[in-house]
């Protein structure tokens, strides 16, 4: 049976309602906005209820509009519907004992619930309320919309909540789930106060923490999603997308935002896509591989254990640059070598000595190549192309800049490739030793864009795991954005960054991908398929016991700032 229904635009309290031409009316289900509509009503509830009963409702994963309707009893018509409740039950208890049947537990039960009720009314520590829970779930099909019925009544079974169709009343089921404060159905249950706030709030997902920061809409409810990384247990974030998903979007815009607050930021840059916002904030943007622009990893603080620090440093960068794990033998070499490279400037254990100028690696190299150990010469022929050759850039003198400022970006694009992961090691270095100064203590985020460059090598990744493990301490946020999120979580040290952030977001992922980001997450079925067909700047944020699905939104300022899409860069050269 087909009947063709139209159905106009109205508005309600604001509320603009979506254009429909037409509604195909069907027994089970509703043709609309080419799509189908199956609305499920609950008519059973549980004998007792916990707190927060309504949020596994409230906030499935799955494509489901809820829709809850409460309406206050009067109190004389509540007096009086438990009144006659109480004989009821009162008459089938005398009845049965006239008859010598046993006491019915059940009947015993509910007349003793009703005494209780009635009594906190009496005494006005509670009243009635009709309670209405729909739910109308969508598909791209009548199947597909099946499909979203019974996992949403697993979810309701899971809850003791018995549910019931709206046949041949699919119109105004949907009706009754729109905004529109029309229930159509009137299924209702009567409930007290203490079982109807036990619902609320109906938690929706929707982290709006005072003073954070606005990430964007929900995707399921529209409403704001706001989220302050101060207020977390560490101020950690991991942001796990494949290419295109809009994982440099969301960042540069919660950094915009950030700033708005206060907070210094600096940012490890990969492609030069920051440059336009330092630009507009007023930032500094350096670009390492450029002429005359180097990180002297050999620099040396005031305190009094920094040159040990520095030995061990040197170790974790000649790996890097190397590509490699070194063995017992080269980092004995490379140990004698860093010390005696100090030692011949003059700089020792004592801190009195360490405002001397520092060696470069150029010394480190040249003191290598004359170790007694053959091992030591082996490290030296190795490390000759960042000392001589092609790759010098870095390190062939002494430190010419310092990340100072409330915005400091360290563009990476004119380092080659080979050069990238040695580039975001020494720029987490130089701003490491800045948020560790007391001098300049502050609330910052260090952005690792594309930290993959880092990540893909052990010696890289542990450097990186100790900075997520200690910038809390330092009042400092850790952010770390990759679209390679098999190979990040695949490791134990990679697994152990995501670990240590209390804020985690994911945006679209890869179908090849998604099995460890379910095992690694613990990810729904809804929440897998969301994120293998979610648009650009939609994902999920999950942060402690919040899930939630939102979309970025960014103002009409903001969004030339952040965007990179190519088409809108091009347009906007064009304009000028």
């Amino acid at each position: 049976m087909r009947s063709p229904l139209p159905i106009r635009r109205r508005r309600s309290r604001g509320v603009g309602l979506p254009l429909v031409e037409s509604a195909e009316v069907f027994p089970r289900h509703l043709g609309v906005g080419g799509g189908v509509r199956r609305t499920v009503a609950v008519v059973g509830y549980p004998h007792e209820v916990r707190l927060g009963w309504l949020e596994p409702v409230v906030t499935h994963a799955g494509p489901v509009d809820v829709s809850v309707h409460i309406e206050p009893v009067p109190p004389k018509t509540a007096a009086e519907r438990l009144r006659r409740q109480l004989a009821r039950f009162e008459s089938s208890r005398r009845l049965d004992s006239s008859r010598g049947r046993l006491v019915d537990p059940v009947i015993e039960a509910a007349a003793d619930d009703a005494r209780e009720l009635a009594h906190r009314l009496a005494r006005g520590e509670g009243r009635l309320f009709s309670l209405g829970l729909y739910a109308t779930v969508r598909g791209a099909d009548d199947e597909a919309a099946a499909v979203e019925v019974e996992r949403l009544r697993s979810v309701l079974d899971s809850l003791l909540l018995d549910a019931v169709p709206a046949t041949f009343r699919s119109l105004e089921g949907w009706l009754t789930t729109l905004p529109l404060g029309l229930d159509l159905l009137r299924m209702r249950r009567t409930v007290d106060t203490a079982a109807l706030a036990a619902g609320f709030p109906f938690a929706s997902a929707e982290p709006s923490e005072a003073g954070g920061v606005l990430w964007g809409l929900n995707a399921r409810t529209g409403g704001l999603v706001c989220w302050d990384r101060f207020a977390q247990p560490n101020q950690n974030a991991v942001v796990l997308a494949r290419s295109g998903a809009g994982k440099s979007y969301l960042t540069k815009l919660e950094l915009l935002r950030s700033l708005y607050r206060g907070v210094e930021a600096v940012v490890v840059d990969p492609e030069d896509e920051y440059a336009r916002l330092a630009d507009a904030v007023g930032g500094t943007t350096i670009r390492l591989g450029s002429s005359g622009v180097r990180l002297n990893p050999f620099d040396l603080t005031d305190e009094p254990d920094a040159l040990d620090r520095r030995v061990m440093f040197v170790h974790t960068l000649v790996a890097v640059l190397l590509g490699a794990s070194l063995d017992a033998s080269e980092r004995a070499s490379l140990d004698r070598a860093v010390i005696s490279a100090y030692a011949a400037k003059g700089i020792t254990g004592d801190a009195r000595t360490h405002g001397r100028p520092a060696p470069v690696l150029a010394d480190l190299v040249s003191t290598l190549a004359s170790d007694v150990d053959a091992a030591g010469r082996r490290l030296a022929e190795r490390l000759g192309p960042f000392t001589s050759g092609s790759h010098r850039l870095l390190f062939d003198g002494a430190t010419t800049t310092r990340p100072e400022g409330h915005l400091v970006v360290f563009s990476l694009r004119d380092l080659p490739d080979e050069m990238k992961g040695a580039g975001v090691l020494l720029v987490l270095d130089a701003v490491w030793r800045r948020v560790t100064d007391p001098a300049h203590r502050a609330r910052r985020l260090v952005v690792v864009d594309e930290g993959w460059w880092l990540m893909r090598q052990d010696a890289g990744a542990r450097f990186l795991y100790r900075l997520a493990k200690g910038a809390r301490k330092h009042w400092c946020g850790l952010t770390v954005t990759t679209q390679d999120a098999a190979d990040v979580l695949g490791s134990d040290l990679g697994l152990a960054v995501v670990s240590n952030a209390a804020t985690q977001v994911l945006l679209r992922q890869a179908p090849q991908a998604m099995p460890v980001l379910a095992e690694a997450f613990r990810l729904s079925e809804g929440e897998q398929r969301f994120l293998l067909t979610a648009r650009t700047g939609e994902g999920l944020l999950l942060g402690g016991t919040d899930r939630v699905a939102f979309r970025s939104l960014a103002s009409p300022v903001e969004h030339p700032l952040v965007t990179t899409d190519p088409a809108e860069l091009l347009d906007e050269e064009d304009a000028a």
